[in-house]
């Protein structure tokens, strides 16, 4: 009997720790589909507000871009212009578009603000910097965690080269965007996500070194088409799975079955030895 319970109580234990090392993937894999969720979400909402006109949105957004330029430090004073979570959030979510990284096989919803809560799952909006839309003198960032467990996001990002493009989605227009050049910079220097004169840049920012991240990772981009129409995407928040969640549901099955053949072997043993004693008298 005590055999017995140890034998259960070492499978209990493999298998959590088993459970353990296949919540990265199983997380991950959960969160790209979440994350192609919300853009089909927003495809949807699209869908329906089709023959809608959205030019005053992008208005909205290029008047805040322009008030943002003209302030002398828009990366610290950017509080001074008021809206900027109303602007371009149609759906209340706080999801202003999506990125599309055709090399890296990412897409994500494109939120408001840097937070914690928005780099855990999604692309975010760096506040002070211009709404990823077009115009002379934008310089839009948007940024993401990489080496998360849960998620891919940026992870790949250093795999992007000189000349790749992606694009941004916004609203039921599309945005694309050309790598001109991959930095990497201390978190202090700010230099290279400023605005400049007559330009329109995107960067996409994480943290460097993997696993270190004492550096951070600068892909920037210079829009290099006109602006073409589509029905786009956006939607709800993709979201991560809780440790605590995963490993019961992988090895809650796969345990209650070793824990069911442990415990009738035995039996059947002592069975049979029954049998074969009953044969001899």
């Amino acid at each position: 009997m005590v055999k017995k319970i140890s034998t259960i109580v070492m499978l209990s234990l493999f298998f959590v720790g088993l459970s353990v090392l296949l919540y990265p993937s199983i997380s991950s894999y959960w969160n790209s589909k979440t994350q192609s969720a919300a853009v089909k979400n927003y495809e949807d909402l699209l869908e329906a507000m089709k023959g809608e006109d959205h030019t005053a949105l992008f208005e909205e957004a290029e008047s805040y871009n322009k008030a943002l330029a003209e302030l002398e430090n828009p990366l610290l004073d950017y509080t001074e212009i008021e809206g900027y979570h109303e602007i371009l959030n149609p759906t209340g979510s706080g999801m202003m578009g999506y990125l599309t990284i055709p090399t890296i096989g990412v897409e994500l919803p494109i939120y408001h603000t840097v937070s914690e809560d928005v780099l855990s799952h999604a692309a975010g909006h760096m506040e002070g910097t211009s709404f990823p839309i077009p115009g002379e003198s934008t310089h839009t960032v948007l940024s993401a965690h990489r080496g998360l467990p849960n998620a891919k996001l940026f992870t790949d990002l250093n795999k992007l080269v000189v000349g790749d493009v992606f694009t941004i989605t916004v609203l039921d227009k599309v945005f694309t965007y050309q790598v001109e050049q991959i930095l990497t910079v201390l978190p202090e220097n700010t230099q290279n996500i400023k605005v400049e004169q007559g330009e329109e840049y995107c960067t996409l920012l994480t943290c460097t070194p993997y696993g270190i991240n004492t550096h951070r990772l600068l892909v920037q981009a210079k829009r290099v088409d006109a602006v073409s129409n589509k029905i786009t995407y956006v939607g709800a928040e993709a979201y991560q799975i809780d440790t605590l969640i995963v490993t019961p549901i992988v090895a809650l099955p796969i345990l209650l079955t070793l824990i069911v053949i442990v415990c009738l072997q035995p039996v059947k043993k002592e069975r049979i030895i029954q049998e074969e004693g009953e044969e001899e008298l």
